[in-house]
């Protein structure tokens, strides 16, 4: 097999490009890896071909370079849970003697991708991934960057953001408990128009949020769905209450606590006050939710729980032929001032 033209500048072969040396899938070319079984040899004697023709870093290196090194990359550390993960995650990994990298993945700045190559070039041991990519359903090509980290021997564990169709051990908040529980609390108070602002449909945790959403509102009796899809932030709920107002809600369960806060302040702007008039939910409960005013109900995620399994899994990642488990954590409803009983209409009288 003569080597291609197409390969011949690249840097920094992935996954990818050995599979379309090899003219194989990407999961062939991980079963050869990884030593599986289900694979011809005259497959795994070209796939190999392939590798070394690449110059594919072979598994077990980045791992046997550098032990204690740790890549944690996370979107952006504007929203409070991702510094509060961060700050989870890194606390144990110290206790197993482990060095966190922290890497900012921001539009405006390096990538998810960017980090990815850096870290690979640093052989770190391990790489986690908060709210990566891998929640993007419309970035269907990026995800095989995470199995081709597990190829090269790096251990990888994605945070609320596996693929399903992605086999690297994952860890999950369960979103649709989360909004499910929310619209739970407010049918209680005797709301019966809620609604749900969340962020792009493109993301996982958007999609869960609404599964949930409607399960909630079903077990309510609610018979009219209000959902209002804009961006998770101050800016977006602010938006999104605008909407959910207008089609006449009375509680707003929203994708994220900064996200209830701007509902918040748009319910003042339309005169009314919270929790009299309207109700509102935040999720995460990661930042100073008891010290804002109303203090802020919220659906907390377990971080501390994560954090430990996400260690646990990057110690001693999966090890079983066939599909990689999603380890799945309930969140807690956190109830304070910003949730209140539904206003009873006024009785209209006669003349």
């Amino acid at each position: 097999m003569e080597r291609s033209s197409d390969y011949a500048d690249l840097v920094k072969p992935r996954l990818r490009h050995v599979a379309d040396l090899a003219g194989v899938s990407q999961a062939t070319v991980s079963r050869v890896l990884n030593g599986k079984s289900g694979v011809s040899e005259t497959t795994r004697r070209e796939v190999l071909q392939a590798l070394n023709q690449l110059g594919y870093e072979p598994v077990g290196v980045a791992r046997a370079r550098r032990r204690g090194l740790v890549g944690l990359i996370v979107p952006e550390l504007d929203n409070p849970v991702f510094p509060r993960f961060a700050q989870a995650i890194e606390s144990r990994l110290a206790g197993e003697g482990l060095t966190t990298v922290l890497c900012t993945s921001t539009p405006a700045g390096m990538v998810e991708g960017d980090y990815l190559d850096v870290l690979i070039d640093h052989a770190v041991a391990g790489v986690i991934v908060v709210s990566g990519l891998g929640a993007d359903l419309s970035a269907d090509d990026d995800h095989a960057r995470y199995a081709d980290l597990v190829s090269r021997g790096i251990a990888t564990v994605l945070v609320n953001g596996r693929p399903h169709d992605c086999d690297v051990p994952g860890v999950t908040v369960d979103h649709a408990a989360a909004s499910r529980q929310a619209v739970a609390h407010l049918a209680a108070l005797g709301h019966r128009t809620v609604g749900l602002a969340i962020g792009p449909r493109r993301y996982l945790p958007s999609v869960e949020l609404a599964d949930g959403y409607r399960r909630g509102i079903a077990d309510a009796g609610q018979d009219v769905e209000l959902i209002s899809e804009t961006l998770y932030g101050i800016e977006g709920g602010h938006a999104a209450a605008v909407q959910l107002l207008a089609r006449g809600a009375t509680g707003i369960v929203c994708g994220s606590d900064l996200m209830a806060l701007g509902a918040i302040r748009a319910v003042r702007e339309a005169g009314f006050s919270v929790p009299a008039d309207v109700s509102v939910i935040g999720f995460d409960d990661a930042g100073p939710n008891a010290y804002v005013e109303p203090p802020l109900t919220s659906v907390q995620q377990p971080f501390e729980a994560m954090a430990q399994a996400v260690v646990q899994l990057l110690n001693e990642p999966p090890t079983m032929d066939g599909p990689i488990p999603e380890l799945r954590f309930r969140p807690e409803l956190v109830v304070r001032a910003s949730t209140g009983p539904a206003r009873v209409p006024a009785a209209v009288t006669g003349p």
